[in-house]
């Protein structure tokens, strides 16, 4: 019996750290680390010690003959990766003999750090409580005696675990458990519910820091740039996603979901995910910890069909394996790909085993008409080489009007009108600028050196404001790694410059300009409040939508079921 990885996979290479035969790839030391969509354990070497089940975060990892249905191809899966090499080496480089079952060579060790013996304690602020921010304060505290503290614009630490992973993907949401380990660490101090550029300024807090990191990802959404796009009715996807998610800064009636079928322009994970939740049945996502109002409105809701609109073909479909995997399993809903224009069926039919496009070789292919009602029944449809070019409609959205995409040089198709009540972009994220920090604007990122934010010492950042919106949980651990590497080097070299303030003038600081401020027992006491909310009714945990709620929890030692 071997291992196999599976859909939930975040790639943050914690089971390659305790996998004792090398048989776990890409490794972060290898070129293709980050470029794959999840991490592969190869059958041949597998020894069967399930020391990376243990040590998996989201659960992603299972013995091959205890995969459900819906897993078994991920057997395959990883045992593709290992068909034509054994290791991730160069083209022509021979392969190297090595006796026994590992059959993939140790590199050399590694030592990017060298911290002196009376390197002394720093005290450094993580500015964001997502997967980014979390990284970085682990890293710290694991391998260093730094003091840190945790500051968040909103009264409740998780950023984007909390509020951007799908409900129904509560495997993904585990990652979570990991982190709070770390809220109530002695060397951490939270200050959640206070914001860097309002409440506090960024040279406050570097005032009462040694070091500052800035993990606030990407909060803005990219616009389609059509006609009608500022119709009622036209959305981010990531408004509907935090909508889901109990975002407070959504309210319980900012998502409409009386039209019967729902343009999503993008077929990313997010596009997918918006998909799922938009078809998917209620009665299976009241045992998530969907919010509440997103689960009454799509108990009412009348969406039947979800077309995803693609600009290129299947064979570069931005989605990966495993979210179509998913998507195709999905009960009580029929996945189709739109058979109008011919070079989807081309590509799908000249994929090779392991193309993206080989995934929907039984998929039913099929021509819409697009201007009646959707037929009974639910359904995804996924509709390729299609370009949105206005959204239509007499003040909300009608229609949504689309072309052909084209090769270069060739003129597209003509134009057709989908009718749909809802459009919805999923077509990626972008940052915001931080006040007091500098700001590329092209690309939604501040200028950094590995990390080290220009012209401000002792000021750094991880995530997506660092790298733009790409990647996903699992690859801020090697970012916030880079990160704190150079904010390391900086300490060590002399170059961070001295607080001239206190941890706890900071935290008298932010208490004044904020009289809600919720710290290490706050957070604690609202996951007791939502754990105990949803226990009622059989979910994990029933969550908290607005900051009053929030607040208050955090206040409350005791939180009674009739609430």
């Amino acid at each position: 019996m071997t291992y196999a990885i599976t859909q939930t996979c975040c790639s943050d290479a914690t089971c390659v750290a305790v996998c004792p035969v090398n048989c776990i790839h890409p490794t972060p030391e290898e070129r293709a680390f980050g470029s794959t969509e999840m991490l592969h354990i190869d059958p041949k070497a597998c020894i069967d010690c399930g020391a990376c089940a243990d040590a998996c975060p989201v659960d992603a990892i299972f013995p091959v003959d205890g995969l459900a249905p819906s897993q078994r191809q991920y057997a395959e899966i990883n045992a593709a990766y290992y068909a034509a090499h054994h290791e991730d080496r160069a083209p022509g480089e021979p392969e190297p003999a090595v006796a026994g079952p590992n059959f993939h060579a140790w590199g050399e060790p590694v030592f990017e750090r060298s911290l002196p013996s009376d390197f002394g304690p720093i005290r450094v602020a993580v500015v964001g409580t997502g997967p980014a921010g979390m990284y970085a304060a682990e890293d710290l505290l694991l391998h260093t005696n730094a003091e840190v503290t945790l500051v968040d614009r909103l009264p409740v630490a998780g950023g984007l675990v909390r509020y951007g992973v799908a409900p129904d993907h509560p495997r993904t949401k585990k990652v979570a458990e990991t982190f709070a380990r770390f809220h109530d660490h002695p060397r951490v101090r939270m200050a959640l519910g206070i914001e860097v550029g309002r409440e506090v300024t960024a040279e406050e807090i570097a005032a009462h820091h040694d070091a500052v990191i800035y993990a606030v990802g990407a909060s803005a959404d990219r616009q389609l740039g059509i006609p009608g796009e500022e119709l009622t009715g036209s959305i981010a996807a990531a408004t509907f996603v935090s909508w889901y998610n109990g975002h407070p800064d959504l309210a319980p009636d900012a998502v409409d979901l009386s039209a019967e079928r729902v343009v999503v322009v993008g077929n990313g994970n997010v596009a997918l995910d918006v998909a799922r939740i938009l078809v998917a049945d209620p009665d299976e996502l009241a045992r998530t910890d969907i919010a509440d109002h997103a689960l009454a409105a799509l108990r009412a809701s009348k969406v039947r069909e979800v077309v995803l609109l693609g600009r290129r073909g299947p064979e570069d479909a931005a989605y990966t394996r495993s979210e179509l995997l998913a998507l195709k399993h999905l009960p009580g809903v029929e996945l189709v790909v739109d058979d109008e224009d011919p070079r989807t069926g081309e590509a799908v039919a000249a994929a090779g085993p392991q193309d993206k496009a080989a995934l929907l070789a039984d998929v039913a292919r099929r021509t819409t008409d697009w201007t009646v009602a959707p037929a009974a029944g639910r359904r995804i449809v996924l509709r390729f080489h299609s370009v949105p070019v206005a959204a239509t409609g007499g003040g909300a959205v009608s229609g949504v009007r689309v072309t052909g995409s084209a090769p270069e040089g060739q003129q597209a198709d003509g134009e057709r009108e989908i009718a749909a009540g809802l459009l919805l972009r999923a077509i990626g994220y972008r940052g915001v600028a931080v006040a007091g920090l500098p700001f590329d604007a092209a690309t939604g990122t501040v200028p950094h050196q590995r990390g080290r934010v220009r012209d401000r010492p002792g000021t750094y950042v991880v995530g997506w404001i660092k790298r733009g919106p790409s990647g996903g949980i699992g690859a801020n651990r090697t970012c916030a790694a880079e990160t704190v590497g150079t904010l390391l080097a900086d300490a060590v070299a002399g170059a961070l410059p001295a607080p001239t303030g206190t941890a706890r003038a900071f935290q008298r600081l932010a208490r004044s300009r904020n009289r809600r401020l919720v710290d290490a027992r706050g957070q604690a006491a609202i996951d007791r409040a939502e754990i105990a909310r949803g226990r009622r009714d059989g979910r994990p945990r029933a969550k908290l939508t607005t900051v009053a709620e929030l607040v208050s929890a955090a206040r409350s030692s005791r939180w009674t079921l009739t609430r």
